[in-house]
């Protein structure tokens, strides 16, 4: 029951309809016996600054949850960064401090591998493909590096994106080796990943080539869907083992209402 001492979360996005993760999260804080609620925040970019100032200012505000597009955005926005999120640049979690500072951390890649361990699948010594650059693909990025990758392939839209991507994960592990991919041609990997937002919306184009996948390959999303995305469709059809981006999610639900609702001291 939310009263007038409920601490607030927020979770903001554009688009935020098909959030999953105040679904997830309010059963999480309730089971362990936390007085806050996560709710939906549209916010568009040109208001993310405007939305973070009012988190500063809610003194009984805690946190947000950070999703597409606005993962880069907000690591520039915050007052402080943890060390992973300062090392790629990018946040998907904002803790609220009693002085009312904003510190960003980023829990992406450790989720997305999680997940993947969830479902019995590593990604030590594979050769993996990605398709995006944006925030959630530099903390994917990070955590295939840390977690013995044995290549990453990288296409992007942006070739400019790509280089970005590459030199932030090879300054935080050095000799990780990262190949820029002129086409998104996953052939010949052992996981491929979706790690940009087509698949949200209908008639987005698939962000591989899944003809080109491996039969027994894993293909991977970040999108959160109620249904499978063409792209996990269409791997599936090739004979390809599938993970959703639930499963990211899901596997850091706990690791982010533990950064939210740290002890603070009051301001």
């Amino acid at each position: 029951m939310i009263s007038g001492a409920t601490q607030l979360l927020f979770h903001m996005g554009d688009p935020i309809a098909q959030a999953r993760a105040p679904g997830l999260m309010n059963p999480r804080l309730v089971a362990r016996g936390h007085d806050a609620v996560l709710v939906p925040m549209h916010v568009a970019p040109a208001a993310l600054g405007a939305a973070l100032d009012g988190l500063r200012a809610g003194q009984n505000a805690r946190g947000a949850v950070i999703t597409m597009p606005h993962k880069i955005a907000a690591a520039a926005l915050v007052d402080d960064l943890t060390a992973d999120a300062k090392l790629i640049g990018a946040c998907n979690v904002i803790r609220r401090t009693g002085e009312g500072r904003l510190v960003g951390a980023m829990l992406d890649g450790e989720g997305f591998v999680a997940g993947l361990a969830a479902a019995g699948r590593s990604v030590r010594d594979a050769h993996i493909v990605m398709a995006g650059a944006g925030g959630v693909a530099l903390g994917i990025a990070l955590a295939l590096a840390r977690h013995g990758a044995r290549r990453l392939s990288l296409f992007n839209r942006s070739a400019a994106g790509a280089q970005a991507l590459r030199e932030r994960i090879g300054r935080a592990v050095p000799g990780f080796g990262i190949t820029l991919l002129p086409l998104p041609d996953p052939a010949g990997c052992d996981i491929a990943i979706n790690a940009t937002s087509l698949g949200m919306r209908p008639h987005d184009p698939l962000p591989l080539l899944a003809d080109r996948l491996r039969p027994g390959a894993v293909a991977a999303d970040v999108v959160i869907r109620d249904t499978p995305t063409p792209f996990l469709e269409a791997a599936s059809r090739r004979g390809c083992a599938t993970q959703p981006g639930l499963a990211m999610l899901e596997s850091q639900i706990d690791l982010m209402i533990d950064f939210m609702l740290a002890p603070t001291p009051p301001a």
